[in-house]
């Protein structure tokens, strides 16, 4: 008889082996993990690229501002 494996929120203990003959363990997929580890990679990426982007902006600030913006502006009195 198959077994199924339903991913839930919910904990289930696997059977013990004493109980059951030495069975394969299951390929068992935590979702919740899986998403929270792949969330947690794309922010940790995300913050490199800010530091970077910022230690940039500090080391060379006039890189970042527009040669337009340079010019003097002439008020008239």
């Amino acid at each position: 008889c198959p077994r199924h494996w339903v991913i839930s929120a919910e904990f289930q203990p696997l059977p013990s082996p004493a109980m059951e003959g030495p069975t394969p363990e299951p390929a068992y997929v935590d979702v919740d993990k899986g998403l929270t580890l792949a969330c947690f990679v794309f922010l940790c990426l995300f913050l490199i690229v800010m530091i970077i982007r910022c230690a940039k902006v500090i080391m060379d600030p006039y890189s970042a501002i527009p040669t337009s913006t340079w010019e003097e502006q002439h008020l008239d009195d």
